[in-house]
């Protein structure tokens, strides 16, 4: 199916040695937005990790943005990670970078080259995210929201098909919190398929999109209630 992004079947998820989801059916379409809920410890991150790469695929079949993950190769993860964007909890920052170096340093790293290119695509991006005037300063320098949006501008830079997000506003406030997944949305609208993990349920229920819950070992698409 050429619109599928992400295709799941009858896979086993292993995280060092255990399984933590076994029998996993699981489907992203272009234009998707999916949340992963579940405890701490269910198996949201492992399942993402097999998705970008970090983990193996145990058992089952399994592909995304085109890559089978059955055959995937430590020399295929690079090119697999460009056509993703993936963001994590606590930013992934480098600390000793600019906002502007932090970001320029990947595009250098996934092969682009010329500095006016390199500066158009890193200005583009922090656009994106609403951050205009921030190159300068360093991680430290800027409040969890902020570092977020950088985080996400990162997650950008290469034109991604699709967006995987680790609980993204697990480490912010409820306000910043809202603030993140309406870029989330914005993007989503903009044409990204997006898969986030989250504890935040309340953001389930404001920000509707399809819901896949990990417990005892399983993952089950559930229904959301609507807000009353």
């Amino acid at each position: 199916m050429q619109n599928m992004i992400v295709s799941l079947q009858n896979a086993t998820i292993q995280n060092e040695n255990q399984v933590v989801l076994a029998d996993v059916n699981f489907k992203v379409i272009k234009g998707d937005f999916v949340f992963l809920i579940g405890k701490t410890g269910a198996g949201k991150s492992s399942l993402l990790k097999v998705l970008y790469g970090d983990l193996p695929l145990s058992n089952g079949t399994g592909s995304i943005v085109g890559y089978d993950l059955e055959k995937l190769k430590d020399r295929d993860i690079p090119s697999l990670r460009r056509k993703l964007g993936v963001v994590f909890q606590d930013f992934k920052l480098l600390p000793d970078r600019t906002v502007f170096d932090n970001l320029a340093f990947v595009l250098k790293a996934t092969g682009w080259s010329g500095k006016e290119k390199i500066k158009t695509r890193v200005n583009e991006v922090l656009s994106m995210v609403n951050i205009n005037s921030e190159f300068h300063k360093f991680p430290f320098e800027l409040s969890g929201g902020e570092q977020q949006r950088i985080a996400i501008a990162r997650a950008l830079l290469n034109h991604p098909q699709l967006i995987i997000a680790d609980e993204p506003t697990g480490n912010l406030d409820p306000e910043t919190s809202q603030e993140i997944m309406q870029l989330f949305k914005e993007l989503h609208k903009g044409g990204i398929s997006i898969i986030m993990a989250t504890h935040d349920y309340n953001m389930i229920i404001k920000f509707p999109g399809k819901i896949f819950q990990c417990s005892d070992g399983m993952l089950q698409e559930v229904i959301a209630k609507k807000e009353t």
